[in-house]
């Protein structure tokens, strides 16, 4: 599980996949609803997933039941993306 270290990431932002459009682009992973549908083909790509991850934005219910969701998905995701970084290093 994420240990809730405080990481800053208002550094960090989407972006969109015209930015990497000039770079050799081996894996797309996409996490959300629509974007396997709205992302392109990268000239080269070997490998594509869709993982679909509920998206705690549109979580409801009172700021605690909110935060849970959020943290739901964040536990979801990084044991998927954890799971796949194994694989990675075993076929390596």
């Amino acid at each position: 599980m994420f240990k809730e270290i405080g990481i800053d990431a208002s550094g960090h932002r989407s972006k969109h996949p015209s930015e990497f459009l000039d770079r050799q682009v081996h894996t797309v992973i996409t996490v959300c609803g629509n974007a396997d549908q709205v992302y392109p083909a990268f000239p080269g790509q070997a490998v594509r997933h869709r993982w679909g991850f509920s998206d705690p934005a549109h979580a409801t219910g009172t700021p605690e039941e909110v935060r849970l969701e959020f943290r739901r998905v964040r536990d979801q995701t990084q044991l998927v993306f954890e799971a796949y970084a194994a694989g990675l290093r075993h076929r390596a």
